[in-house]
């Protein structure tokens, strides 16, 4: 079996070129996974859910030229299913619920090589930015345990950071693959709407806002996952043109001289932290230096683009996760179900009629024409991943006040009361991640790439989108970066 410290000076690309030497055989990699796994995970509570003995009888079946062969991996408990495994999205109230079969690109997964042997942690029904669910307990972060690794691959990053695998699912409706890839030093690509398939369990999640992916410590290794994992199915409603190349060679390549646009300007006029304006920066002078061409721009969106047609919509899927969980049930959902806060949001979602919903649908169309407007001129938009470092465990959960207005809303069942409350409600998230929900709304590529660390240890991301359908730009610029100014040497200390 491969040690730990062996194990951990490759990524995924590498732990499979050792099984194609036959240096080294997916049992002993699954091995040294497991290990490391029980080791770590009851500080960091990343995997809620062990699938061991599923992996090990996958393992002798392994084909050595497969992309990822024999690499261990984790999949993030929402959004796609693991035939036999248990799906509970961080719910009570789906207790007992076991998938029927794999999705799409879970077969693709297992057809690349990669060994599934757990599920990670994740927010109830991937709500909220941080990984903290009633059922499961908080996820931590490795560089620092008493900070949170974010949300909602919160537990997938936790996992990769701390060197359980180096690969991992995470999916994206609002930042959920790039906030914890800031927050934990990994790289983390949303890939553009409709480049990869909820199929056959969904035709979209959140309107089309949400898109499958991973967070991994290399760029290489995102890259050859995305062209694993691409493609739609016949029923999808989003169709994309294949790439003409495959990602993992765009990784290795050079970029070229690129226009750059930045903004160090908060989407809802608040403060920046220093540390993420120091990595923005940090990040302008190597840009400049590798040849680029970087210019500050105005912000292309606002507030309300936030409160009045984002809020609108994912109000309105919390409202139909419930109706799920009440097909399930068999009966009515209940407040002790799901969480308070949950309960709440699925009542805001109702508290909006059909033509509210359908008015702010067609607002994505306005942000995702004005922010095409103000950024056509540019192959890339750079601002920090997120407005402050990595937060504390707890550190967005509600004042008592505003638990109790939580518990009056759920009693009486007053949606309308949140619906008069949403600014107040965005307020507090939204001041911590200002601009990652943009990208959902357009269906944009945008990477997060850790390009600093706080005097205190803790990863800052940054973040770079780009126009739609161009995740091979983003591929180059980040296979740069990464020789520019590489992280990958960089490991936690706290596990």
């Amino acid at each position: 079996m491969l040690s730990f410290e062996e194990y951990r000076q490759y990524d995924a690309l590498g732990l499979a070129e050792l099984v194609r030497k036959g240096e080294v055989t997916p049992q002993e990699l699954l091995d040294t996974a497991i290990a490391r796994a029980e080791a770590v995970n009851p500080a960091i509570n990343a995997i809620v859910f062990k699938l061991y003995d599923q992996a090990r009888a996958a393992a002798g079946q392994i084909d050595r030229n497969a992309p990822f062969a024999g690499v261990p991996f984790l999949v993030k408990d929402l959004g796609v299913e693991v035939k036999d495994a248990p799906i509970r999205t961080g719910c009570r109230g789906f207790e007992g619920k076991i998938s029927k079969l794999d999705s799409l690109v879970v077969e693709k997964m297992k057809q690349a090589g990669l060994l599934i042997f757990g599920k990670t942690n994740t927010p109830e029904f991937g709500i909220t930015p941080y990984t903290e669910p009633k059922l499961f307990g908080p996820s931590r972060n490795p560089w620092n345990l008493a900070h949170t690794p974010g949300g909602s691959s919160g537990g997938s990053a936790a996992a990769v950071s701390a060197g359980i695998t180096p690969i991992a699912t995470a999916n994206d409706g609002g930042g959920s693959i790039r906030i914890p890839a800031s927050n934990c030093g990994l790289f983390g690509m949303k890939p553009t709407r409709g480049r990869t398939s909820w199929a056959p369990s969904h035709g979209e999640h959140w309107a089309g806002a949400a898109v499958e992916g991973c967070v991994s410590r290399t760029v290489r290794d995102s890259a050859a996952y995305l062209d694993a994992i691409l493609g739609a199915h016949p029923a999808d409603p989003y169709r994309i043109p294949l790439p003409e190349r495959p990602y993992l060679h765009e990784a290795h390549t050079p970029p070229g001289k690129l226009r750059i646009a930045y903004s160090p300007n908060h989407t809802l006029g608040k403060k920046v932290s220093d540390d993420c304006l120091a990595g923005l920066q940090k990040t302008i002078d190597i840009l400049r230096k590798e040849g680029h061409i970087v210019e500050e721009i105005p912000l292309p969106y606002h507030m309300e683009d936030l409160t009045k047609a984002f809020i609108v919509i994912v109000s309105a899927e919390a409202a139909a996760d419930l109706q799920e969980l009440s097909d399930f049930l068999g009966r009515k959902t209940r407040p002790r179900d799901v969480e308070s806060n949950t309960y709440a949001f699925h009542l805001l979602g109702k508290a909006f009629n059909a033509a509210e919903y359908a008015y702010a649908k067609r607002k994505w169309s306005d942000i995702s024409q004005r922010i095409y407007a103000a950024t056509a001129a540019y192959d890339a938009f750079l601002t920090p991943t997120l407005a402050r470092p990595p937060l504390r465990v707890g550190e967005l959960e509600q004042s008592p006040a505003e638990q109790f207005m939580i518990q009056v809303i759920n009693f009486l069942g007053l949606g309308i009361l949140a619906k008069a409350t949403i600014d107040d409600l965005a307020e507090k998230i939204y001041e911590y991640m200002p601009w990652t929900v943009f990208a959902n709304v357009t269906g944009q590529p945008s990477m997060s790439v850790p390009m600093h660390f706080t005097p205190e240890g803790l990863p800052v991301g940054m973040m770079f989108t780009g126009r739609w359908g161009e995740e091979e730009v983003l591929f180059r610029l980040a296979g740069q970066l990464e020789n520019a100014a590489p992280w990958v040497d960089k490991v936690p200390g706290s596990v």
